[in-house]
């Protein structure tokens, strides 16, 4: 039903700024939650940030909280991650996911996943 394809992975230098994009084809509705997970290699995944598609709430993980910032765009069916002053931990595949009601941190909860970006922070 709903496909999810991220892009805008890359190296960057510690300190440094990223933003990545996932974009959504099929349907979509107001009442998903919408979120980024990332995985270190020998890792969980772990939750980093999700919103509302409909109104816009957003929560953070706390490790990442007052770095980066999550945001979508209704019209282009978009979801977007701003990452500022990154840190080599922050290094990982990035996966952006939809559950079908609200907001959610726990990666069961959520249904559709896209195929990942790779993000490297060097130090």
């Amino acid at each position: 039903q709903v496909q999810l394809v991220e892009s805008g992975g890359g190296l960057v230098q510690a300190g440094g700024s990223l933003r990545l994009s996932c974009a959504a084809s099929g349907r979509t509705f107001r009442s998903y939650g919408m979120g980024w997970f990332r995985q270190a290699p020998g890792k969980a995944r772990e939750f980093v940030a999700a919103t509302t598609w409909g109104d816009g709430r957003t929560v953070y993980a706390g490790s990442v909280k007052g770095r980066f910032t999550i945001s979508r765009d209704n019209a282009k069916n978009t979801l977007s991650l701003q990452m500022n002053s990154l840190k080599p931990e922050d290094t990982g595949v990035y996966s952006c996911a939809v559950r079908e009601y609200g907001l959610g941190t726990q990666a069961a909860e959520f249904r559709y996943w896209g195929q990942g970006t790779q993000v490297t922070v060097s130090s």
